[in-house]
């Protein structure tokens, strides 16, 4: 014989349906940001594997102008909102046969701030997800809380010890345990997913940042040989 969720509702208590309520309201939420997290780093992901080749074919001729209209085009990948930044410092130069030392140095601290911005804005919403997946158990363990003792007020109203005393006060506490459960161990799982993709996309942009001034200081060196 199946659940009944519409008659297990109705035999629960006005805390256990306000937990249940959250929880609900939580697992919502949690979906919500899985979803959008999941289309922003996929899209970030293809147009930086477009962006990647397409502006390295820039640089070799020295096209900065036209690198930075790809990193406009493809604005949101995390490395061309990157690069990007680092290109508009050096952009009165791109037709110079001599970069000076101090725009170098000034598109290094440009990079460093773009990708500290950039994480930030990958991380977005995760901290709601690490919240839900520490807290939503213990919200269920709130509720399940209440229906012991409702249980236990069962036991006493009826002054019986039978199953029937105490089997509203259990239903409770086991379904909002489980609901609990159900919330926080897919938004723990997405949180370490999303978290290790954003490490991934860190070491990206370092790597990018850091071939862009060898870039620069090639072109230097070679304008000054």
């Amino acid at each position: 014989m199946g659940i009944n969720p519409i008659e297990l509702w109705s035999q629960m208590g006005v805390v256990a349906k306000g937990v249940v309520i959250i929880l609900l309201l939580l697992s919502a939420y949690s979906i919500s940001v899985m979803i959008e997290r999941w289309l922003t780093y996929r899209q970030a992901r293809k147009q930086s594997r477009l962006f990647t080749p397409a502006v390295a074919e820039c640089l070799k001729d020295g096209k900065i102008d036209e690198a930075i209209a790809l990193g406009e085009q493809y604005n949101k990948s995390h490395l061309a909102k990157v690069l990007v930044s680092g290109l508009h410092e050096l952009q009165a130069h791109s037709k110079s046969k001599d970069i000076p030392g101090e725009s170098i140095e000034s598109s290094r601290r440009s990079l460093e701030r773009a990708t500290a911005i950039a994480i930030e804005d990958l991380k977005r919403y995760l901290g709601g997800l690490a919240t839900i997946g520490a807290t939503a158990p213990f919200v269920g363990l709130f509720g399940t809380t209440i229906g012991i003792i409702n249980a236990f007020q069962g036991m006493k109203t009826e002054e019986t010890a039978g199953i029937a005393a105490v089997a509203g006060g259990i239903a409770e506490a086991l379904v909002t345990t489980a609901l609990g459960l159900f919330v926080a161990v897919p938004a723990v799982w997405a949180f370490n997913y999303f978290t290790n993709k954003i490490e991934t996309f860190t070491v990206e942009m370092d790597n990018s940042s850091s071939e862009l001034i060898d870039y620069f200081l090639k072109r230097r060196s070679e304008n000054r040989g």
